[in-house]
């Protein structure tokens, strides 16, 4: 487990851990700046957030930070010098996974003490923290159809049904060139099978052309979904084309409102919440402020009954050691592992992608040297409760307590999955300021440090940046999230919500090769 509570700030840096042989700029850092804490005086221009060597470090030692492994030096280091992707080498190294050696188990409060929220209760006894009625493609060609429906129920047709949130389209680049079998067709059809049974969808539409390969029958059978009064289906070749699929899939959805619009919410405990952690647009900071505070966040959750999904398997790479520790048993830590290995050996070998080093221009910008210390920073929003289960990418979550989803770092597509798998939330860190929103599930914004939250208050929802000031303690930073949480899912709208965010962020896992 990483210990968090060791870190102090003295003056323009942060120490994270007694063994580490660098500190954190927690302000930029000139030239000459003498650092007494430390005993060195800087060598280099360090910008906020970015490392600085706090002692002599030899060619091939390794870099802690947290007292974790984030690379090698290149190349001797002085104390004083700027640590960063120019001088510090990314390679693999041994880890002990200790399979659950490390696992406490978390008592869950009483159901009479845990909190609650307001929630829409679902026939089959989902929680949903929204009210939308969904209309869903099977293939890329229905694309255009699926859109003119969501787009024909205005603010000003929608005024009479004040409990539904919306009507919305998701649409996909799928269904067709692809394999018509085997894994890349199964994991399609389970994430808009996902989506289709999600409790925040007061009812579905699924609206294919009828000659794709991802066949709506063969979409159907697989999910176990039948028409009822909360889902319909319409084949365009078979409706008599565009504008009479659009004609009939309207009517349908005004069939749908009536009985939709009469679902009220009504108090249920947070056991029923399930969250998806997403980081994007991560910096130095991030590791510091807002994702160990989003994972205090969670503890408190696990406690009170619900679920976080931790997810995007690349951002773990490197830790993936810490989280087996915590494992409840053997076997779940070895499905961990063995998500790591297929994405390293069967996945990405020869490809510049982020699991073999680089980190994005901006994680670079931002103070990140390498994919092991973004890592750091991105395992830490699961708190520090043990590891239940692990799921593949959008398999249903029926496992309460932390668990893990493996998923591809890209936000847009993990979050998709993380929803499908029946996630009725996002909590979303980010340091240099990604905007993001996840139709049908409203998405928390925390920003890492004050001057992005400052710049950009209207897609933030809550600065953790405050922790950094000294205004804001860990502790009182995590419990002021779970009640954001907790008044979010009850129906305030979030930032992203009020800016019409979500509409376009529904990507499936392209996990094939197109024909």
């Amino acid at each position: 487990m990483i210990e968090l509570s060791a870190k102090k700030v003295h003056g323009p840096i942060i120490r994270l851990h007694p063994n580490d042989n660098v500190v954190v700029a927690r302000t930029e850092v000139g030239i000459g700046t003498p650092v007494p804490s430390e005993g060195f005086t800087s060598r280099s221009q360090v910008p906020a957030g970015h490392k600085i060597a706090a002692r002599p470090i030899q060619a091939g030692e390794a870099i802690l930070k947290y007292n974790v492994c984030i690379g090698f030096a290149a190349v001797d280091i002085a104390p004083g010098t700027y640590v960063h992707s120019h001088n510090v080498s990314f390679r693999e190294f041994d880890r002990d996974y200790a399979y659950g050696r490390d696992y406490v188990e978390t008592p869950v409060l009483p159901e009479k003490e845990q909190a609650t929220f307001l929630g829409y209760v679902r026939p089959d006894g989902q929680v949903g923290t929204r009210n939308y009625i969904g209309i869903l493609s099977t293939v890329n060609c229905s694309a255009t159809v699926v859109h003119k429906v969501a787009e024909w129920f205005t603010e000003e047709r929608l005024a009479a049904f004040g409990n539904i949130d919306g009507v919305v389209g998701l649409t996909h680049g799928l269904g067709c060139g692809m394999e018509m079998s085997g894994e890349p067709m199964d994991l399609l059809r389970r994430t808009i099978g996902g989506y289709a049974k999600h409790p925040n969808f007061a009812a579905v539409l699924i609206i294919g052309l009828g000659c794709e390969r991802n066949q709506l029958s063969g979409l159907l059978a697989q999910e176990k979904l039948e028409a009822n009064p909360r889902l319909a289906t319409f084949v365009m070749q078979e409706s008599g084309g565009t504008r009479k699929t659009i004609e009939a899939a309207v009517e349908a959805v005004k069939k749908m409102l009536p009985r939709a619009n009469d679902v009220v919410r009504v108090p249920v405990s947070a056991k029923h919440l399930k969250i998806g952690l997403q980081c994007g647009g991560s910096d130095g900071f991030s590791s510091i402020t807002a994702n160990p505070a989003l994972g205090a966040a969670m503890d408190i959750l696990v406690r009170h009954g619900g679920t976080a999904i931790l997810s995007e398997t690349p951002e773990i790479y490197g830790v993936e050691h810490t989280l087996t520790r915590r494992a409840v048993n053997e076997a779940v830590g070895r499905k961990l592992i063995e998500r790591i290995r297929w994405w390293k050996e069967e996945y990405s070998p020869g490809r510049d992608v982020q699991i073999n080093g680089a980190v994005s221009p901006g994680n670079n910008m931002g103070g990140l040297a390498n994919i092991f210390e973004k890592s750091l920073g991105s395992s830490m929003k699961g708190g520090t409760t043990g590891l239940m289960e692990v799921y593949r990418y959008a398999e249903p979550v029926r496992q309460n307590g932390f668990v893990f989803m493996d998923t591809p770092g890209f936000d847009p597509c993990s979050a998709t999955g993380q929803i499908a798998g029946g996630a009725n939330m996002i909590l979303f860190t980010t340091g240099r300021g990604s905007m993001f929103g996840a139709k049908p599930v409203p998405s928390i914004k925390l920003a890492t440090n004050t001057p992005m939250y400052s710049r950009l208050t209207e897609d933030m929802d809550y600065n953790c940046g405050e922790i950094l000031d000294g205004t804001k303690t860990m502790a009182e930073t995590a419990e002021e999230i779970f009640r954001l949480t907790l008044k979010i899912a009850s129906g305030e709208r979030s930032k992203s919500e009020l800016l019409g965010l979500g509409d376009h962020e529904f990507v499936p896992w392209n996990i094939g090769v197109v024909s």
